[in-house]
């Protein structure tokens, strides 16, 4: 079988697609007969060695996946072979077979398009734990949305309107904006590119208030951070909540006399430390988000597909912050 790999500290550029011996199922593991596999930041991060877990080399990037199990090991009775399923992995999702722990294994119906359901679990399930377990975002609140356009903000503009908020999607450009509204954001507004300069950063803020209203946001969902993430802790509310979920524009300093005064909280958002935490509350967050699913309420908007010897542009792809949506690497 075939697997793209990071064989040496670097971009995408330095992935190299190899053939390799088809896995085995160990006790408590199913191989994954991979079907397509989600494209995220961490994809981005991982291979230059800058994600919070470093896996030792070779490995292929690739933290969702969807596919057909192929072969279950002694213990398994979760899933069975022929079952289609989506699966989080943390990494080793850009091949065609995987194996992993049946439990990350989640049986999908058959009206979900392989390529949908490997573009559902991380970016729903991030923002699923940070709006409601993290940011407790209640029906009538003002949710503010920034990188509302890309996977996780996406998925954070649908959810946020699910859960009865009043949604404001901050992007990068009108199209993006239009994309968010299409799914369901009340409201929009364009932020200019940064970095930014004093006077930049005041105007940054006042763009986000007067989007936010003069009770500002009650969560800020912050998916981007550098410069973007003072302006928008500027906007939140009294006693609101401020999301940190990424920072591809940067790591953020943030003065903290800013939450002292606003009386907010800031609030870490690692959907993957959770999971392996308080697997049963990730169980129920994933029921809930399949029956949203299945009502209609959440679609991944998957923008892009990639074959698997393509997938490294797909990683640059994403890395650029053009994409909108999600991307997705195929394997037929």
């Amino acid at each position: 079988m075939k697997a793209l790999l990071s064989k040496a500290v670097g971009g995408p550029d330095t992935l190299v697609l190899e053939d390799l011996p088809s896995p085995e199922a160990k006790p408590g593991f199913a191989v994954l007969e991979v079907k397509a596999c989600g494209v995220n930041y961490p994809d981005v991060l991982i291979i230059e060695d800058l994600y919070q877990f470093k896996p030792a080399r070779p490995f292929s990037p690739g933290g969702e996946v969807a596919g057909i199990v192929k072969a279950v090991g002694e213990g398994v009775t979760n899933v069975k072979v022929g079952d289609r399923v989506l699966g989080n992995t943390g990494w080793g999702g850009m091949a065609e077979e995987l194996a992993l722990e049946a439990s990350r294994l989640i049986p999908i119906p058959d009206s979900m398009p392989f390529d949908v359901a490997a573009a559902f679990i991380m970016t729903y399930g991030t923002s699923y734990y940070g709006l409601k377990d993290r940011g407790h975002l209640k029906p009538g609140q003002t949710l503010l949305v920034l990188g509302a356009a890309g996977g996780v903000g996406l998925a954070a503009v649908e959810l946020g309107k699910a859960m009865g908020a009043r949604v404001i999607a901050a992007a990068s450009s009108e199209e993006k904006v239009a994309l968010c509204k299409a799914h369901g954001a009340d409201e929009g507004v364009v932020y200019p590119r940064g970095p930014f300069d004093k006077d930049g950063q005041k105007a940054l803020a006042n763009l986000f208030k007067d989007a936010c209203g003069p009770n500002g946001a009650d969560v800020v969902y912050d998916g981007v951070g550098g410069d973007y993430a003072e302006a928008a802790l500027r906007s939140t509310a009294w006693e609101g909540r401020f999301l940190v979920v990424g920072f591809p524009a940067g790591i953020p300093r943030i003065p903290l006399n800013l939450a002292l005064l606003k009386g907010c909280d800031i609030v870490g958002v690692f959907w993957g430390s959770a999971v392996a935490r308080d697997p049963a509350a990730h169980q129920r967050n994933v029921k809930e988000l399949l029956d949203l699913y299945a009502a209609g309420k959440i679609r991944p908007h998957v923008s892009e597909r990639f074959p698997l010897a393509k997938a490294g542009e797909a990683i640059k792809h994403l890395a650029s912050r053009k994409a909108m949506g999600k991307v997705v690497v195929t394997m037929d």
